[in-house]
């Protein structure tokens, strides 16, 4: 009967926390606050249980449970020891610290091999895996920028920038406010509609088709930071020209994908709708739309990330004393950096709820495509 199942990452995991106790302390001596000898063999005994648990051929749901609880209470262990001790981590430190990463990555990998039966723990997978992969992400950046002491200005830690949007949320909500649910949120459905009847237009009328295509190329090419200006001198320095400039950056990629959607039904499938007397309004309806939809909705998908960065890009020209790219500028120059972090991470966290929420109805209305039922 076989007992063991080798992995790379729990082998190289146990190397590194071998090396790392050759290399003690964790912690540069004289230091005011050093981590206690327990947390240290906590930490070792946590990663090398683990370790050694990860090649055996438990159930991979409860290898992947051990390796999660293994993984992260050593990483938590170290990260509250180097707090008070920024810049004094040893060797020693960061080689733990990366196998306890190598332990989150053998986890992620079992649970990605997993194939629930059931549809909600398929949907839980699909957000537990990136969410262990994000989080990560930020565990890394708490532990280089406090175990090698970078300094503030240049990078400062997650948890800095956690605390200031806790202590920003006034601020942060009135930014949130003027730039995505006005500007963003206005410019978007204007640029998406008019570039979708545009096409349908285009579409009827062969002339149109012709002749807005290269112009859109032409236009998707324009930088925003020699469009934002105009728009500002046209619209005024509220949100109203900041929506222009989204309607802009919007426009042309929904006119552009709708027309490559609406030529991608089969030319068999148009001669059927001709051989039942279909009409070009029950063709576009019933074929060409639906054929269309992964393109639409490709579209949208692309224009949620290009709205956010036009609006934000349009604010550093001109606007009131409130919005995101405005304070990202303002903060920029008076070097705080964490509220500039702060004002990119409640950005980046808007656009990926926006863009889940567009891919969230893409799943819901075109179920039927073969791209999403090969899911």
């Amino acid at each position: 009967m076989k007992v063991f199942h080798l992995s790379w990452q729990g082998l190289l995991a146990l190397l590194l926390c071998i090396a790392a106790a050759f290399l003690l302390p964790l912690i540069a001596p004289g230091t005011s606050d050093p981590i206690p000898p327990a947390v240290s063999a906590l930490v070792f005994f946590l990663i090398v249980v683990s370790s050694i648990l990860s090649q055996t051929t438990l159930p991979p749901a409860i290898a992947a449970s051990i390796l999660f609880i293994g993984a992260h209470e050593a990483a938590w262990l170290l990260l509250t020891g180097i707090t008070g001790n920024e810049g004094a981590a040893q060797p020693s430190f960061f080689l733990l610290f990366a196998a306890a990463w190598l332990l989150a990555w053998r986890c992620v990998s079992l649970l990605a091999d997993l194939k629930p039966s059931s549809t909600f723990a398929r949907s839980l997978l699909h957000l537990v895996i990136p969410a262990i992969f994000g989080m990560w992400i930020l565990i890394i950046w708490e532990a280089v920028t406090r175990g090698a002491g970078i300094p503030f200005i240049l990078l400062p830690p997650p948890s800095a920038i956690g605390l200031r949007i806790i202590d920003s949320i006034p601020i942060l909500a009135a930014d949130v406010r003027q730039t995505i649910l006005k500007a963003v949120l206005v410019g978007y459905v204007l640029g998406c509609a008019s570039g979708f009847v545009v096409a349908i237009l285009a579409d009827r009328v062969g002339f149109l088709r012709r002749g807005l295509m290269p112009i859109g190329n032409l236009v998707s090419a324009l930088p925003i930071i020699g469009v934002a200006p105009i728009m500002v001198m046209w619209f005024g320095f509220d949100w109203q020209s900041k929506a222009a400039v989204v309607v802009i950056m919007t426009f042309f990629p929904m006119l552009v994908n709708t027309v490559a959607g609406l030529a991608a039904s089969g030319p068999m499938e148009r001669d059927l709708m001709r051989t039942y007397a279909s009409s070009y309004t029950q063709t576009l309806l019933k074929l060409r739309l639906p054929a269309a939809a992964p393109f639409i909705f490709n579209a949208l998908k692309i224009n949620s990330t290009l709205a956010l960065i036009g609006a934000i890009v349009a604010e550093f020209f001109g606007t009131p004393i409130v919005g995101m790219g405005f304070r990202i500028a303002i903060e920029g120059g008076r070097m705080n950096v964490d509220m500039v972090w702060a004002e990119v991470a409640v950005a980046a966290v808007s656009g990926s709820v926006f863009y889940g929420v567009i891919s969230l109805v893409e799943r819901m209305t075109t179920f039927w495509h073969p791209s999403i039922r090969g899911e």
